[in-house]
This record gives structure tokens, sequence and C-alpha cells, in this order.
């Protein structure tokens, strides 16, 4: 009898759903018929409207089923047997999903494919390419092939990543780290985790690559607490890659040594940030240093510190691969490569959706995300987490590009795209801003810690109808000072959203609407 394999998602989005039930319903069903079932818990594809989206591996290829619930066990397995036979769930190849289909698939390529805890599995779907690549050049070659590519930091800032892994490499020490900031904290954000739990040997490789180009011997991923499907799926692809010499004292039998370890953060938002990050990994209390030193010259212990993102070292092995040319060919401007987006809050078709740079804001919210779940008109879309900007649909002709982003007076960040249908009061997401920052302020600087609970008060008294226009006054320079007198980007960003909900949404702060708006 042949043996069907099933792939069941085991990633958090989909077990949140019930993909662990359907798995045991599958495993116990097959018990009952004798029927002989391989079930494979690969990572998500990203569908999140899909989930639990089961795959089988039939003649033709994989075909997927969704959203599977336990009742639909029992003819999910009737059709497998059946070499993917037609049903009600039925939704074809994956690859075939116009969801899927449009979509630049490069730091995501194998994810929701690949069994994540095989290494095996791995390199069969073309993993650690990239690093035999960048064995064989000089270290200096690697970093020149990274900068090249024009890839940034897709943690937020955006900052080109050759050139700080170049300052490293130039800056004697006799100890270096790479630390990868997996602490994904902004609200609609998920990508880090769907890496981490569908394809965590493409990160360790990345950090590899990494460690080798500037001379770094130990690495650290920073995976906040609320993350505990990650944190396992990381421990154990860790071991496997050190069980199969591609960590350790001679990494795939070269002269180099580079070791990964898994550190998990107590969930405070201001760990995101670099430098506070470097203070948890320590012991210490997480809060913002003063710059200078950059963390690149004494960054964690005092030495030398490479800080990325998982998504900025997830795409290095393609780069080092494929080459920089081959990743730059993709984007816009300054721009380059793909951006892993993800679509959340009030959205028909919520997940991640990787397309290079240039895509605009609103072919992403009304034709790729479908609009809204409630099928109301929409009315704000906060690109940037919590602490980005609401933009209106008037700018939904802007490109997904840094720099267009920035002259809208708005932040990429690290992706997320959470969208609002027209029941939404701008003045009560105002406040949300302010209030979130007090809250999670480090409290080392004035401006944030002191500001953003005047803030609070501040857009309070003009809900209130009091004294309006010199309260709103009072509003717009309070964010002026956190912008640019906040030590980091906590009390830094906050203003953007209070002031793209004051400029774009006056009405609902008691002020006529702007003329665009009414129109």
């Amino acid at each position: 009898m042949s043996r069907i394999r099933i792939y069941v998602p085991g990633d958090a989005a989909a077990v949140a759903v019930g993909a662990d039930e359907v798995a045991a319903a599958i495993e116990a069903a097959a018990g009952r018929g004798k029927t002989a079932v391989e079930i494979v818990r690969n990572g998500s594809r990203g569908l999140h409207w899909l989930e639990p989206m089961v795959e089988v591996a039939t003649s033709k290829g994989r075909i997927g089923y969704g959203p599977v619930g336990v009742s639909d066990v029992e003819s999910i397995l009737k059709a497998a047997a059946a070499d993917g036979a037609d049903h009600a769930l039925r939704l074809g190849r994956p690859e075939d999903i116009p969801y899927l289909k449009t979509q630049t698939r490069l730091t995501f390529a194998r994810c929701g494919i690949v069994d994540p805890r095989s290494l095996d599995d791995y390199r069969a779907h073309g993993g650690y390419r990239g690093l035999e690549k960048a064995l064989a050049v000089p270290p200096a070659a690697i970093v020149d092939e990274v900068t090249q590519s024009g890839l940034r930091g897709r943690g937020g800032a955006g900052f080109p990543t050759g050139i700080k892994w170049k300052t490293v490499q130039q800056t004697a020490a006799d100890r270096k780290y790479i630390v990868c900031n997996a602490d994904e904290g902004d609200s609609g954000t998920f990508a880090d985790r769907m890496i981490m739990e569908g394809d965590p040997f493409v990160l360790i490789e990345g950090m590899t690559i990494a460690g080798i180009a500037v001379g770094a011997t130990k690495g650290y991923v920073y995976i906040r607490s609320e993350y505990p499907h990650a944190i396992a799926a990381m421990n154990a692809a860790i071991a496997a890659a050190r069980k199969a010499g591609r960590l350790g004292a001679k990494v795939a039998g070269s002269a180099y040594a580079f070791d990964v370890e898994v550190r998990v953060g107590a969930g405070a938002y201001v760990c995101g940030e670099e430098t506070s990050l470097l203070d948890s990994l320590e012991g210490k209390r997480g809060q913002v240093r003063a710059k200078p030193p950059l963390p690149a010259h004494r960054g964690l212990f005092g030495k030398p510190t490479v800080i990325n993102n998982v998504l900025s070292l997830a795409t290095v092995p393609i780069i080092l691969d494929k080459g920089a040319a081959f990743y730059k060919d993709f984007g816009m401007g300054r721009s380059r490569g793909t951006m892993p987006i993800q679509l959340a809050g009030n959205v028909k078709y919520p997940g991640l959706y990787e397309a290079a740079f240039g895509v605009t804001l609103g072919e992403l919210v009304d034709d790729i995300g479908g609009g809204t779940a409630t099928g109301r008109p929409v009315r704000a879309v906060q690109v940037g987490g919590p602490l980005g900007a609401y933009f209106p649909r008037a700018l939904f002709d802007t490109p997904f590009d840094y720099e267009a982003f920035a002259a809208k007076d708005g932040l990429i960040g690290h992706g997320g795209v959470v969208v609002f249908d027209d029941s939404v009061d701008m003045a009560k997401q105002a406040r949300f801003a302010m209030e979130f920052c007090a809250i999670e302020s480090c409290g080392k600087c004035t401006p944030c810690r002191v500001g953003s609970t005047r803030g609070v008060e501040v857009i309070d008294r003009i809900a209130a109808g009091k004294d309006r226009a010199a309260n709103t006054a009072l509003l717009e320079d309070l964010c002026h000072t956190m912008k640019f007198g906040s030590l980091c980007a906590l009390g830094g960003f906050t203003p953007y959203p209070v002031m793209s909900a004051l400029i774009h949404f006056p009405e609902d702060f008691g002020a006529p609407p702007r003329l665009e708006a009414a129109e």
C-alpha cells in the first residue's frame, strides 16, 4: 500500500484555528481506515483566510484543500486517497491560487513547502547554496555582494545592510557578534514568525554568512516570549545544523567557526530597538543607549556587533546564491529587491504577500487584500506598526517604497499593513498611539516618558471639546518635541500616527473635514 503524504501547517496562525486538531483527526481517521499516511507539519504559505490549508502530495503535484475543519477530515482523506480528487474545499495547486501566483517569492521561496525540521529537505530545495558560494570567496567579497544588492534593513529604518556589515568587518576586536532581532512586536506583523516556524534554516544560513563576512564567531537570535512555536522551531533547526556540521568549530568543513544560540525576551516592545535589545541580551533591563558609540563599534558586551532583522538575514542566502545583480533587478529607486508585506486588520484576504518594491498601497488593500472583511468602505490604512502613519484613500497611489512613504510623512517599517473601515474613530486611534508609547516607554528620555502621557491628556481635552484650537496647537508642538527629542524610534515615531490622524481626519477631532475628504 502506498503512503499518502499530507501537509498540515504547524505555523502558529494555522494552529490558532485548529491545525493541530486537524492533524490529529487525520491520523485517527487513517488508523481507522487502515490508510498509510505520512503527516508533514510544514509552515504556512501565508494565505491566512484559508488556514488550516491542508495539502496532499499527488501524481500532479501538491493539491490544497482549505480551510479544513475536523469534520472535513474523513472526506478529505478519501479525496487524498483518490490522488487529490475533487472536493468542496479543493483549491487546486497552491501555486495557481492568484494570491500566490502574483507574488515574487525570494525570501519566502521555501515557506510552506519544506519540512522546517528537515535539513535534508532544506538542501533539496536550494538551501545552503548561498553559504557554499560565500565560503569560496574572501569575506570582503561577501560584504561587497550584499552592498551591491541594495539590501536594506527590513526592521523599520531601512539602513543599508552592506554598510553596517562593512563597519563591523573593519572594526578591530578580539570578538564580534551577529544578533538577529526577532522581537517582532508591531501590530499586524507576522513575517519573522512565519520564517522562523516555516523555514528556520534560511535564517541560520544567513546569520552564518554574516558571521563569516565580518569575522564574528557567535550569533544570537533574540525572540519574544510570545512566540513559543518559533522558539521551538529555531532550537530544533540549530541542533540539526550543528549536528550536520553547518554550525560549530569548522562550518561545512571550512576554517571558519560560527555558532548560534536562541535567547528569549520578556515581551517589552522597546526591546525591538537595537540598543535596548542589546541591554536585554546582556541580562539588564531593556533601556535605550545613547549613540554614539554605534553597536557596529561597541555593541553586545562592548564588542562590534551586526544587528539585523530576521527578514534581512533570511534574504542574504539568495543574494549570495543568485548574485547581487539578480536581487537588485527587483524594486524601484533606492528600495531594491522584495518586501514581505503583511495584510491584517479589517481585510478580506489577510496574509503575507511578498512583492517587489513599487506595488501601490491601493493595489495591496483593494486588489490583493480584497478590501474590508466587513464589506464597508476602507477609511484608513496604517503602515509600519502601531507607530506608523494612517493613510487615507487619497494616498492609495503611494508606491511601497521607503522614500515614497517618507515623502508623505509615512513609514514602511516592518511591512505591516492594517486596514480600517469607515466605522473607525481616528481620534481614538491617535490617543491609542500616545497611550501605547506611555506604557511601552523604557523611561530613559523625557520627551518619550512624559510627552506620551501629556499627549493622552491633550487628546482627551480635544475630544471633550475643550479649547480645541489651542489644544490642537499644543498637540502639534508636543509631537514635534517627541519626534526630534526622543532617544529612539518609540518616542520619535509616535507622532506619525497622531499627526496623520489629525491632518487627514480632522473631523474626528471636531474640526471641519479636509476638502479632498469631503469631495
